[in-house]
């Protein structure tokens, strides 16, 4: 069974016919050629295929294709400007080295990403549980968490007389 569908990716409009049970990952990578979208493990387990959808990061192996109508999903593709020049989150994975194989990087740049643009403010615990659904085998996630706390400068949370910070540790220590 097939479903018409509208949605737009990295800015780009689409509308054609998907299967009703195709996986949003394999509509980008398979056919529309977002490779930088990579498929891991399929369950949502490891992240790898997270994309950006209306601003909120999604495993996209376990969202089906036609929940995407009406949709702008962002792909690593469409995180880098027009002329190519890296974003302020892919500058800080590459200068804290948090890209080795760079399997894991498209899905942690692209939640790092949603996490900036939020404006919110997070406290190191929040911001590591926020990263927590990527899996890495390479970097030990220490550059990972470093190159997240230089993409959200004046977004993380450490003054321990902050309200923010007083109320995440009263929360955890209830």
């Amino acid at each position: 069974m097939f479903k018409r569908i509208a949605f737009s990716v990295n800015g780009k409009a689409f509308n054609f016919e998907v299967d009703i049970r195709e996986s949003l990952l394999e509509m980008l990578r398979s056919r529309l050629g977002y490779t930088g979208t990579k498929k891991g493990c399929g369950v949502g387990e490891c992240g790898a295929c997270s994309v950006l959808i209306d601003g909120v990061p999604f495993d996209s192996c376990i969202y089906l294709a036609v929940w995407a109508d009406g949709k702008e999903i962002t792909t690593i593709e469409g995180v880098a400007s027009k002329s190519g020049e890296l974003s302020e989150v892919q500058k800080a994975f590459v200068d804290e080295g948090a890209v080795q194989c760079g399997f894991c990087t498209p899905g942690l740049v692209l939640t790092t990403t949603a996490l900036a643009e939020s404006g919110k403010e997070y406290t190191r615990d929040e911001l590591k549980r926020e990263l927590s659904g990527h899996l890495c085998r390479c970097t030990g996630y220490q550059s990972i968490l470093k190159a997240a706390e230089k993409s959200l400068e004046g977004h993380i949370c450490t003054s321990v007389d902050s309200p923010h910070y007083k109320q995440q540790h009263e929360r955890n220590e209830g």
